[in-house]
């Protein structure tokens, strides 16, 4: 038992010496046993706490940035009022800085043979699974001179899921899909286009398109019209080596690509086309494979809970190696990569003539702001020296996206709140050219 009304029962003992600070339980018991009494019957009329059941109900995924509700059901079966102070442990990051407190603390009155719910309220700070720690129950007496303390262990995971805040721009990207698909506009013509239908030409379309043919057999001239093809496959590859550990404003680059690659995902499978994961840096982190239009975002998004950059150095070899095999057949390669030079000179250019011949690549990397205000600064020396060096990072960035252009990738490079969008733009460009 924990002695936890120390000072009231000081305070009551007043007769004892004065200058007696530490009294003993036999001076205690000496100069006021009624008192010593009462205090034993407080502590034996506490509810007994490793009897106690306790079991958990509630969110068991959570998106960053939003709340959690996980339910802590406490049954009492002894004979006796449970009167207690409840504290739901967790790992720091289910709460936002200087909120546990009150979040994780709780008090309750369970009568006898009855049960009470309680819930606690989370709001994770960082992807990935929070999973609940002890439960501390101190159960006190009628007095509240003395209490019960005890721990359960009540298992329970919540996990924390990608926001995927680039949402907001999927119905702009969806409409300029609907056009690429000839619901609102004119269909293109392109390597990797469908035919669709005829149509009466009019001034500025191709000239190839017309179907000589068919304008034989009528008075006016008749022009194909194009679909793009559907039930493409795209392969969203994300590096997860030390580059991705990279901060860029609050979050690590990884996190930004994850956002890109989740809008693509949606717009592509909207599309008809096939989307597949690879989270990869030494080994395989993630795959996502085979799944339906319906729960290929579901299942991306599960997946990517949990990843966390590696500080290692991305094996781009294997990295090309388990794409090749992950997509045996022609498909739309979608690298989340560092535009770095060390990383893509050294380590893919010399391997990349193996995805370019066989598939369509295209390389997105998260630029960094704060650079690009770095450029502009002006003033003092100290701001020159920092505008030099951020002209000299963006040109060496420039330097070696023209070398992946040479190689016939697409490159796409844009700040995080930029990312998505121009990835799926980009995206939509080689539907549109029929490149896919």
């Amino acid at each position: 038992m924990a002695l936890t009304g120390r000072a009231a029962l000081l305070a009551a003992l007043g007769t004892l010496p004065v200058g007696i600070w530490e009294p003993s339980w036999t001076g205690i018991l000496a100069v006021n046993a009624p008192l010593a009494l009462a205090c034993a019957c407080d502590a034996a009329l506490a509810a007994p706490v490793r009897r106690l059941g306790l079991a958990r109900s509630g969110d068991t995924s959570v998106r960053l940035g939003e709340t959690a509700d996980v339910t802590l059901t406490v049954t009492n079966p002894s004979g006796r009022l449970l009167r207690a102070r409840l504290r739901d442990a967790w790992p720091p990051s289910s709460w936002e800085p200087g909120t546990e407190v009150a979040a994780s603390r709780h008090r309750l009155t369970v009568p006898a043979g009855e049960r009470r719910r309680l819930t606690t309220r989370l709001r994770p700070t960082r992807r990935g699974d929070r999973q609940a720690d002890r439960v501390t129950i101190r159960s006190y007496g009628p007095l509240g001179l003395f209490s019960r303390q005890g721990s359960h262990q009540v298992p329970w995971t919540v996990r924390v899921l990608p926001p995927f805040t680039s949402r907001k721009h999927l119905p702009s990207k969806l409409a300029r899909l609907r056009e690429l698909d000839g619901r609102t506009s004119v269909l293109t013509r392109g390597e990797g286009t469908e035919f669709d239908s005829l149509r009466e030409y009019v001034p500025g379309d191709d000239t190839r398109s017309i179907d000589w043919r068919a304008t034989a057999r009528q008075t006016k001239v008749a022009v194909r019209t194009w679909r793009p093809e559907r039930d493409r496959h795209i392969l969203l590859v994300l590096d997860t080596g030390r580059t991705s550990a990279g901060r860029v404003g609050d979050a690590p680059r990884l996190d930004a690509s994850m956002d890109a690659a989740l809008l693509l995902a949606a717009l592509a499978s909207r599309a008809g086309d096939r989307v597949d994961l690879l989270a990869y840096d030494r080994r395989v982190r993630a795959l996502v494979q085979g799944r339906s239009a319906g729960d290929v975002l579901p299942s991306l998004v599960n997946a990517m809970a949990t990843l966390e950059p590696e500080l290692v150095e991305t094996d781009a070899r294997g990295l090309t190696a388990t794409a090749l095999r992950t997509a045996p057949r022609r498909s739309l390669i979608v690298l989340l990569t560092s535009l770095d030079a060390a990383p893509i000179e050294e380590g893919l250019l010399p391997v990349l003539s193996g995805l370019t011949h066989r598939h369509t690549v295209l390389v997105a990397s998260v630029a960094d702001p704060h650079i690009a205000r770095m450029a502009t600064a002006r003033g003092s020396a100290e701001a020159v020296y920092e505008a030099a060096a951020a002209a000299q990072a963006q040109t060496e960035r420039h330097r070696t996206a023209e070398q992946l252009q040479r190689h016939g990738v697409t490159v796409v490079d844009a700040v995080p709140d930029n990312l998505a969008p121009a990835l799926a733009d980009a995206y939509l460009a080689l539907k549109a050219a029929g490149r896919l």
